[in-house]
């Protein structure tokens, strides 16, 4: 990509305006409930605005093989419900205070209030998936699921070990945050009736594209302005999370460092000096080491799109590859 190419998401968006626009009014009509509390946090929190990248992608995908159908809006509004869910569940496991600038749901409805509305979203999800009354679409987005929560268990488990290994976190990256970006892709192209070869290509684009998308994440953690990151920095590592970029960085700095670190993610509370700790590891190479590993998931990526005729949403996609590698929040 060019250096002088600022990429803006909004760019991308107007490409999906219309076909965006009938995904939030599907979200709306399903976001309903009898009960109030539910319509307040599930309002707050899609609300709350976002990417939409993940539902985004599945429209770019249907664009690029025909027409947009209903049944792609639906499962474009299925894909942001199970989204969401998991960020609830994460910001209650994290005991996070903000997410994109704003005050989390449990800080401000409580933990037990959080989980069971990410609970009645997941469920939302499967209601709205039996509408679709496609068999292999509940399959993907049921494995899916089941894999996002597997992903949330081995993070759970290299919290707060410094035995964890490059693999397993790329382990968890792929089954936390890239496998729903797979199914984006897979299910954009499988919902306009291609054939296989495609299905699997966009699926990879999808994985890689997550991968990079969190890498980048892993990094901002470290390297990126608060306000632009809408969380406080460096939470990763006062939540005790093993991140790419603090593994490359213990390689490389003395054995009295490397035990600071390893005490902070030992530690895993507030009286860490995680300013400290980011200062050793922007000093290394760590966060350029793992961008380079982001730029390879990319290309990546971006082959994979070879399964796709030429169309501006193909182009779109490449676009989107670029963004999720350049962007600084």
């Amino acid at each position: 990509m060019d250096t002088e190419t600022q990429l803006d998401i909004d760019q991308i968006q107007k490409v999906v305006a219309q076909e965006m626009d009938a995904v939030d009014q599907a979200i709306e009509t399903h976001l309903r409930s009898d009960i109030q509390l539910i319509n307040e946090i599930g309002c707050y929190i899609v609300e709350g605005g976002g990417k939409r990248l993940r539902p985004m992608l599945l429209i770019l995908a249907a664009k690029a093989c025909g027409e947009v159908s209903r049944e792609h809006i639906t499962a474009a509004a299925i894909i942001e419900f199970i989204h969401t869910a998991t960020l609830l569940h994460d910001d209650v496991i994290d005991m996070s205070a903000l997410r994109r600038g704003r005050e989390t749901a449990n800080n401000i409805w409580g933990d037990q209030a959080a989980v069971l509305v990410g609970d009645f979203l997941y469920s939302r999800a499967f209601q709205m998936m039996v509408q679709i009354g496609d068999m292999r679409v509940m399959q993907i987005l049921a494995d899916a699921t089941n894999i996002i929560a597997e992903g949330e268990v081995l993070q759970l488990i290299n919290q707060k070990s410094i035995d964890a290994t490059v693999e397993n976190c790329l382990d968890v990256i792929k089954r936390k945050t890239a496998k729903l970006f797979e199914a984006s892709g897979e299910l954009g192209v499988l919902l306009a009736g291609v054939g296989q070869e495609t299905q699997k290509g966009m699926a990879d684009y999808g994985m890689h594209l997550g991968i990079a998308f969190q890498l980048i994440d892993d990094v901002l953690d470290y390297s990126a302005k608060e306000a632009e990151l809408g969380k406080q920095i460096g939470d990763d590592i006062s939540e005790g999370k093993v991140t790419l970029p603090l593994l490359y960085a213990m390689e490389e700095v003395s054995p009295a460092e490397c035990s600071a670190m390893t005490q902070a993610i030992e530690k895993n509370d507030s009286s860490v000096d995680v300013g400290t700790i980011a200062a050793i590891v922007k000093r290394t190479a760590a966060l350029e080491r793992t961008k380079e590993l982001a730029r390879e998931h990319i290309t990546y990526a971006k082959e994979a799109l070879v399964v796709l005729e030429k169309s501006q949403a193909r182009d779109i996609l490449d676009l989107v590859a670029d963004f999720a590698l350049a962007r600084s929040k």
